[in-house]
C-alpha cells in the first residue's frame, strides 16, 4: 500500500520520513489510513469514516479494559494505560481532522464567486 504522504518525501530534501503504514496499538487496530489512493475511488469522506470506525474500535477496547480493571480481572495495569493513551491520541487526531475540515469548508465558503 502506498502512503498518500509518500510523495512529500521528495520535498524533504532526502530526509527520511517515518513509515506510518502498519502501525498498531495494544488492541491490534491499525491506525493507518484506509487503503485508498490519493486520486482513487475512496476520497476524504471514506478516509474520515474509516478513521472514526477505528476510533470506535480503540475506544471499545479501552472500555473493555476499564471493565476488567473495575472487576479485578485485569492482569496488567499498563495495558489499560497504554490503551487509554492510544484512545486519547486517536480522539485528538480525529478532532483535529474535523476542525481542519470545518476550517477549510468555512474558508471555501468565504471565497468570492
Amino acid at each position: 500500500m502506498t502512503s498518500p504522504i509518500g510523495a512529500i518525501s521528495a520535498l524533504t530534501g532526502g530526509i527520511p520520513t517515518p513509515n506510518l503504514d502498519g502501525t498498531s496499538g495494544v488492541s491490534g487496530v491499525s491506525m493507518s489510513p484506509s487503503a485508498t489512493s490519493a486520486a482513487g475511488d475512496g476520497g476524504f469522506a471514506d478516509i474520515l469514516t474509516g478513521q472514526i470506525d477505528q476510533l470506535n474500535a480503540v475506544q471499545g477496547n479501552v472500555d473493555s479494559l476499564a471493565l476488567q480493571a473495575a472487576t479485578g480481572d485485569l492482569q496488567d495495569a499498563h495495558d489499560y494505560m497504554i490503551a487509554s493513551t492510544e484512545a486519547r491520541l486517536a480522539t485528538d487526531t480525529v478532532v483535529t481532522l474535523k476542525n481542519s475540515a470545518v476550517a477549510a469548508f468555512t474558508e471555501i465558503m468565504r471565497m468570492p464567486v
